[in-house]
């Protein structure tokens, strides 16, 4: 129902009778679902229930009516009959409510105000009375009904008509059964209504005054005159601001109202949920602290114990030396002397051993002169093993150029042998320059035989001192040379590059091979 009065029924205009297609859609569903106890409630009373219910409904699936709009509606039905609403009552079905429901489907609203629970001492007709009232007011949007005089605009005769006030309409009737329609009175913002004094014997007169129709009317007391006036008055209003009814707009609230307390709730059970979290939080720290202060206390007991058998101890540890350091005095006084050329004796010695400390700084900071030269002709080595591989592919380049041409035509046979010629002369340069380089390299192998020797006598040198150092009892710490890596070995002795770095050299020259 929710969907085709949203998508479908609020858009059809005309005379469409919206109450018979809600009759329809009731009879589909009335046999399956209707409780077969008895009610006190007729059929049609059902129907108009199940119509309000749809109105008050959420809009969601499956249709169910709150707890708030049961309460609206039941309050509505409670004063519709004259009585006085039981909100203790109310309050009690509330706490005895599912709580793993939400609210009542319209079959249980049904049941709910046909076994008579909040209608107690009301007769069914009384119940029907007011069922009828509530529904000519949020579904028929009847703002007002009842018996006034008119007074006719030919005859200027007075007649009782039937009169029911909607949202931008007054229409009058023979009598309540609504059957016979005598006429309408069509409101709009420029309408108003008046208060008239008493006339021609009537009384609680009022005027309403339209664009090309003025009406008298008499009401059957001052207070339903003042009703009708307000309600009339209020209406008028409500066309002027575009508002909808009021029924229709305090329902808007309440269900605007329901979601705002619906986000403060969930809101408030989410900063809930943080504080619990924050609390336990606190307490897992405070009890961290707490056992840490435990803890704390508990070691400073001990400590304190600790200390105090300690002291006892060394009171009597004192005592005891006391007693044996004066038995033993006289036996230091008389090692005194011995002891004090000793120790003439040991700072001899402590001398001795601070000129070997100085002569041992001397012979390392010679094998760190050598350990750097070392790395000098090993720099220089790479460099000349470097430019060796160049020449060396230049020499393949130049080779490879030279059987290219001699598989040339017969025609440039004299040509090529004249580059022949010039390219040998190139090969034979390059040749004296390998020539001059493998000679640097030797010379280079016999610095580096040089350096290496110099480096060996360092060493021996140091292990001399440190064996001269180890007799002495241990007071000086040699400062010894780091482990050495074993180098790679070429045809010409040490390499000064690892086996990673010779193997990315030769895939560099494959690579240049391939590409010539």
């Amino acid at each position: 129902m929710p969907y085709l009065n949203k998508f479908i029924l609020e858009k059809v205009q005309d005379n469409f009778d919206k109450i018979e297609f809600n009759r329809m859609c009731w009879t589909l569903c009335v046999k399956k679902n209707l409780t077969k106890s008895p009610l006190l409630i007729t059929e049609d009373d059902a129907f108009k229930v199940w119509v309000i219910f749809n109105f008050l409904s959420e809009d969601k699936y499956p249709l169910i009516i709150v707890p708030e709009e049961i309460e609206y509606l039941l309050k509505k039905l409670t004063e519709a009959m004259g009585g006085g609403w039981q909100q203790e009552q109310f309050e009690h079905y509330k706490i005895n409510f599912d709580d793993s429901k939400d609210g009542l489907s319209v079959w249980e609203l049904i049941e709910l105000i046909g076994n008579g629970q909040f209608s107690k001492g009301m007769d069914r007709q009384t119940v029907s009375m007011a069922i009828n009232e509530v529904f000519n007011e949020l579904i028929l949007d009847v703002l007002k009904q009842g018996y006034m005089m008119k007074k006719g605009h030919r005859r200027k005769n007075w007649t009782e008509r039937w009169f029911v006030l909607k949202p931008n309409i007054i229409s009058y009737y023979v009598s309540e059964d609504l059957k016979d329609k005598k006429g309408d009175i069509l409101l709009d913002e420029n309408c108003c209504v008046e208060s008239l004094p008493d006339k021609d014997g009537k009384k609680c007169l009022f005027l309403i005054k339209c664009f090309d129709k003025t009406f008298e009317i008499s009401a059957s007391d001052k207070k339903k005159k003042q009703e009708w006036i307000q309600a009339i008055h209020s209406t008028i209003h409500l066309l002027k601001l575009g508002s909808p009814p009021p029924h229709k707009e305090a329902r808007q609230r309440r269900k605007e109202l329901r979601k705002k307390l619906l986000a403060e709730q969930e809101e408030l059970e989410r900063q809930m949920k943080e504080l619990q979290a924050a609390n336990e939080n606190k307490q897992q720290e405070l009890e961290t602290v707490r056992k840490k202060l435990e803890e704390a206390a508990s070691r400073a007991a001990e400590e304190e114990k600790k200390r105090l058998q300690t002291q006892v101890e060394l009171q009597a540890r004192f005592s005891t030396e006391l007693e044996r350091e004066k038995l033993i005095r006289q036996q230091m006084e008389e090692q005194v002397a011995q002891k004090s050329s000793e120790l003439e004796q040991y700072l001899q010695r402590v001398r001795e051993l601070e000129d070997m400390y100085l002569k041992l700084q001397e012979a390392l900071e010679d094998e760190r002169q050598a350990r750097q030269d070392e790395e000098t002709v090993r720099k220089l080595q790479a460099r000349l093993l470097e430019e060796e591989s160049s020449k060396r592919a230049e020499l393949e380049k130049w080779h490879l150029e030279q059987q290219q041409a001699i598989q040339t035509t017969e025609a440039e046979k004299q040509e090529l042998e004249n580059q022949r010629v010039m390219k040998e002369q190139a090969l034979q340069e390059a040749m004296e320059q390998l020539e001059q380089l493998e000679l640097e390299r030797k010379q280079a192998l016999e610095q580096y035989e040089g350096v290496k020797k110099k480096l060996e006598m360092a060493t021996s040198k140091t292990k001399s001192w440190k064996d001269k150092v180890a007799q002495h009892e241990g007071l000086i710490r040699l400062i010894e040379p780091g482990s050495k890596n074993p180098h790679l070995i070429t045809n010409w002795g040490p390499a000064a590059f690892t086996q990673a770095e010779l193997e990315e050299r030769e895939k560099s020259w494959k690579g240049k091979k391939s590409t010539e």
